[in-house]
């Protein structure tokens, strides 16, 4: 069972829908991911919206009804075990957990292109520059969470609105003005244009990177039990996260692949490219710096809001004997200190594969790589638990349902699991600079591979090897 919260966690127990809105869009919404999106050109318009109904959309429903018909702590991991019992509970919890240490790297290595750009665009391209940047934001993003979810909550909110909503309002207006002005195009829009190039192996690539820019909605039900009326300001938070996330994500791509030629596009430094250009054609190059500035300070927030959402559900595993000891710890705040402090350690060595890397910008290919991998099998498992658990778990009270019933359930499941399957075997296309060579495909390959096998097979490990069983109430 779950510890007794402290007092501290139980004062700040209540996240309005505005709040809960903003923490998944901060989750989500993703300026890193913009660069890699716009490489799509006038294609991103399919593989967007082929990327929203066959994923995102289906896994914000099946999410809903996850989290408003089981509002206890532990999100992810209280589905699955309810569905297949604890060991895959287990598996499901640590891939959503696991997935986010390549992708912390990632994200700070975005963050570090950007603070380069405020003082010595060279340094972007610095591999050691970007790994110490990448080790001084996991200590900061670790130290930031062991004060709890009301400040982390605060951050979160603050950081989507002014680092990552507002630099993207902006750079849509530039867009759109750049446009209207009858300026060059780097990309014609017509309708060839606007269809996949599905012999192009690097695009059906690239569409596993748009399916992972689009993960984490599921995040958030780990604060279920903080948020007042989960079962309706759940479901309301999500469906207006998702209209949001689509439609910015879209009109920022479009805006950067409107300046920068999809061969140009820097995958970590491509928004700082854009926003440099723009504001130089417009007369206003000191407003570069700042609106970078911005966009930093949002990439920081986003791993501080991941830090602390599959850490939570992590402990939940570990207080009912499934994972060491020692990851049950946590503070006045209610926050797991150990998982924490792992998790900022595990990714600080994982960053040290940029030094090995052709170029920060492989590095960011191959580190987004492995966290969709993992994440896919986190996904199936919970695509696959909501199924099980409408006919194990009918009298369940759900306070939102995906409509249809059975038919409609094996719909929404079934694309998303048929999507899944599709990315995850595109996902080890290795693309740009890794192709070049026979070692470049073989260690990519081989890296996703490896990395897939020992993630999903320590906690199966560890599960056995425990040889304990669940003390939670099924319900």
């Amino acid at each position: 069972m779950s510890e007794p919260s402290s007092p501290a966690a139980e004062s700040e127990s209540h996240l309005s829908l505005f709040t809960l809105t903003m923490i998944n869009v901060a989750a989500i919404l993703a300026m890193h991911a913009l660069p890699s999106l716009a490489e799509y050109g006038c294609a991103l318009v399919f593989y967007l919206g082929a990327a929203a109904l066959g994923f995102f959309i289906p896994a914000a429903l099946i999410s809903a009804e996850l989290a408003s018909g089981w509002e206890g702590e532990g999100g992810v991991y209280l589905w699955v075990t309810e569905a297949f019992g604890p060991k895959w509970g287990l598996v499901a919890i640590f891939m959503q957990w696991v997935e986010n240490l390549p992708w912390f790297a990632m994200v700070l290595a975005f963050a570090a292109s950007a603070f380069a750009y405020l003082f010595d665009p060279v340094l972007a391209t610095n591999k050691w520059f970007v790994v110490a940047f990448i080790w001084f934001g996991l200590a900061i993003s670790t130290l930031v969470n062991l004060r709890g979810l009301k400040f982390s909550a605060f951050l979160s909110t603050s950081g989507v609105l002014i680092g990552t909503i507002f630099p993207c309002l902006v750079i849509i207006a530039l867009g759109a003005v750049y446009w209207l002005r009858g300026e060059p195009l780097a990309l014609q829009f017509s309708v060839p244009a606007m269809l996949p190039d599905l012999e192009n192996p690097q695009q059906l690539m690239l569409l596993a990177v748009m399916l992972v820019s689009f993960t984490g909605i599921e995040m958030s039900a780990v604060h279920v039990t903080e948020v007042k009326d989960a079962g309706k300001t759940y479901p309301r938070a999500i469906f207006i996260s998702c209209g949001l996330i689509i439609i910015l994500s879209m009109l920022a791509a479009l805006s950067i692949a409107l300046v920068i030629p999809a061969d140009d596009v820097s995958l970590s430094a491509g928004v700082y490219q854009a926003l440099a250009k723009f504001f130089a054609i417009f007369g206003m190059p000191m407003m570069a710096p700042i609106i970078t500035f911005l966009v930093a300070y949002g990439a920081m927030v986003m791993v501080i809001t991941w830090m602390i959402g599959p850490s939570k559900g992590i402990r939940e595993a570990a207080t009912e004997g499934y994972l060491p000891e020692l990851w049950r710890k946590k503070n006045e705040f209610g926050i797991p200190v150990h998982v924490l402090a792992l998790q900022a350690v595990v990714s600080g060595i994982l960053s040290i594969a940029i030094l090995f890397m052709p170029s920060v910008s492989s590095a960011f290919m191959l580190m987004n790589a492995l966290a969709a991998q993992l994440y896919l099998i986190m996904y199936l498992l919970m695509f696959a638990a909501i199924i099980r658990l409408r006919y194990t778990h009918p009298h369940v009270k759900r306070s939102y349902q995906v409509p249809g019933g059975k038919v409609g359930i094996w719909l929404v499941a079934g694309i998303a699991i048929l999507s899944s399957c599709f990315v995850f075997i595109t996902g080890f296309i290795p693309t740009g600079s890794l192709r070049e060579s026979v070692a470049g495909i073989v260690g990519y390959v081989g890296f996703l591979l490896v990395g897939c096998l020992v993630f999903t097979a320590l906690p199966l490990w560890y599960f056995h090897r425990s040889g304990q069983r669940s003390t939670r109430h099924v319900q």
